[in-house]
């Protein structure tokens, strides 16, 4: 059995994605293509992940548990997709590539993963998945400037002892803004810290490598960069993920188990597997790790300059159209012109974002995302700084509008033009 496919939407890369022509009933009744702008929450399948899932399912069957030709089978494909994966990501020969389930489940396991007298520092302005898991934390205020992101990195590292991790997005799920990694994995490292990067929605936009880079531990999700069959990946350093605890207890992170006895009562002596199967506990998800790796492959293929490029007009197209509108605030932390991905959030005076999005989707079918975004120290930060440029109340929460393969000209447009009758 497969799962039926619609058609898919290319792109001039020749990469394409699933359900660039679902039909949707707008509020009188016509029916229009949907448009999707919501690629920073869960991105469309890419074809070459549906593609992947359809050639493996008549094969699937046990991870690392059988002897049969299917189970074989099925064990190869899921190493394989490892190996594509940390190819992908640049991870170095001694590095681990852990299955996860997201980006957070990838951050939660990571923080399982410290030396207990870790210090961890990071920036106030995180998505909560690298927010909330840490403890014994750093928090720096939101920088308004580059500058001051690195110059604030320095001073609160140059007093600290023992093991140190700094933790930041690779690209702002707000903003879409890049944030400064050179400079950052440079002081990290000048100080003796570790450095681990959410690169939940710079991967699917840019090349990201542990190796090149010089990045510690990487983060990241399936379901934003294509894949959305519900893997993730942890990928970094092996010595602190072999010294800790397994994430989860169970089979497969086992290599022995026996029971010992304690008078009347019972208990296990357990030795962990190292390597990647340590957090792996339990039956693997083959699908997602095989998408995964299929766009992976993927994108390695696809000229990525050309794809940047593309996105980079999208972005500039509708910025451009937002600043032309009356009573529209763009989102932004650093100053305006700064390197960014293929995210744009805004909001209307006057208009509630949920009365945004609401009329974007009824009145012209377009798909976006209103609220907080999963960071809302950072969010409401950022409202207030556009209201007070915008020089008018810009309501609590804000619109997001994210483009990626398959998004054309034409969506924007749309886009644009169902904002300009609210402003009207």
């Amino acid at each position: 059995m497969t799962y039926a496919l619609p058609t898919p939407t290319a792109s001039t890369s020749g990469l394409s994605v699933l359900g660039g022509d679902l039909p949707v009933t707008l509020f009188d009744g016509t029916v229009t293509d949907h448009v999707n702008l919501d690629y920073a929450a869960t991105a469309p399948c890419l074809r070459a992940a549906a593609d992947a899932v359809n050639a493996i399912l008549p094969w699937y069957a046990s991870v690392h548990r059988g002897a049969g030709a299917a189970s074989q089978r099925s064990t190869l494909a899921y190493e394989r997709a490892r190996q594509s994966i940390g190819d992908f990501v640049g991870a170095r020969a001694d590095d681990h590539v852990i299955f996860t389930r997201n980006t957070t489940d990838a951050l939660n396991l990571l923080a399982r993963a410290l030396p207990a007298d870790t210090t961890v520092v990071g920036w106030a302005g995180e998505h909560h998945a690298n927010l909330l898991p840490w403890t014994n934390t750093i928090s720096l205020p939101v920088p308004h400037t580059v500058a001051e992101a690195v110059s604030g990195l320095e001073a609160n590292l140059a007093g600290l002892t023992g093991p140190v991790l700094v933790t930041v997005t690779g690209a702002s799920n707000v903003t879409g803004e890049v944030w400064p990694l050179a400079a950052l994995i440079e002081v990290a490292h000048r100080y003796g810290a570790r450095i681990a990067v959410d690169a939940a929605q710079l991967a699917p936009h840019r090349p990201v490598s542990l190796a090149t880079d010089d990045i510690d531990y990487l983060a990241l999700s399936g379901h934003k960069l294509y894949a959305p069959f519900g893997a993730g990946v942890l990928a970094g350093r092996a010595d602190w993920l072999d010294a800790a605890d397994p994430y989860l207890a169970g089979g497969g992170a086992t290599a022995y188990v026996a029971p010992v006895t304690n008078g009347d009562l019972i208990g296990y002596a357990v030795d962990w597997n190292s390597g990647p199967a340590r957090h792996e506990a339990g039956t693997p998800n083959l699908l997602g790790a095989v998408a995964l790796a299929a766009v992976c492959e993927a994108l390695t293929a696809a000229d990525r300059t050309t794809l940047a490029a593309e996105e980079n007009a999208l972005v500039q197209q509708l910025r451009d159209g937002l600043a032309a509108l009356p009573g529209v605030g763009e989102l932004r932390t650093f100053p305006d012109g700064h390197d960014r991905v293929g995210i744009v959030s805004f909001a209307v005076a006057g208009v509630s974002a949920s009365d945004v999005s609401t009329h974007l989707a009824t009145h012209h079918g377009i798909g976006v995302r209103d609220g907080l975004f999963c960071a809302h120290p950072l969010t409401k930060r950022l409202l207030d700084d556009a209201s007070a440029r915008a020089g008018a109340d810009l309501g609590a929460t804000a619109v997001r509008a994210s483009v990626g393969i398959g998004t054309t000209p034409a969506h924007i447009d749309r886009l644009l033009a169902g904002i300009a009758e609210l402003t009207r």
